[in-house]
């Protein structure tokens, strides 16, 4: 059983719903959830917000936050995965932005970094990692620890 499958499984069964925000996957996360049967009952949908704009305009990121943090920090992550939460009225949501490359690396924040967000109607939290090869296995490493995040958040929610 895949992560994906997982997750619809545990949803299902908990009554819970998730969102996502992406940048650097491109929405490769709702992608993959809704290859799944069943999907529509939990994955409200999400928003890929490629371009700073849509993070500030849709996502609700703070401008001041794109200005001094940049999108891919922390903060934008939170803010992110806060935004699709709040947006598409959902119990979980997840976030991510990041460097996939080639191209964009710098020293602070090289090709691979990626910083996701994970929110519930309690807690945002944040968790930065580097994933090592090109784009595609940059992205598509992305997409599956962003999968395993939700799918732990729903494992260790009480049931509603």
């Amino acid at each position: 059983m895949t992560t994906a499958e997982k997750l619809v499984k545990i949803l299902t069964e908990k009554k819970m719903t998730c969102a996502t925000a992406e940048s650097c996957t491109g929405g490769g996360v709702g992608y993959t959830i809704t290859a799944v049967s069943g999907a529509s009952a939990v994955f409200w949908g999400g928003v890929i917000s490629y371009d700073n704009s849509v993070k500030r305009d849709v996502l609700g990121v703070p401008e001041e936050v794109l200005a001094t943090k940049g999108a891919v920090s922390p903060e934008c992550a939170a803010a992110m995965a806060e935004g699709a939460r709040r947006l598409l009225k959902t119990d979980i949501a997840v976030s991510l932005t990041g460097i996939a490359g080639p191209g964009g690396g710098t020293a602070e924040k090289p090709v691979g970094l990626v910083w996701f967000g994970l929110a519930s109607s309690s807690s945002t939290s944040t968790e930065m990692k580097i994933f090592p090869g090109d784009r595609e296995s940059v992205r598509a490493s992305a997409i599956e620890y962003a999968l395993g995040l939700l799918l732990n958040a729903a494992i260790s929610t009480l049931p509603l």
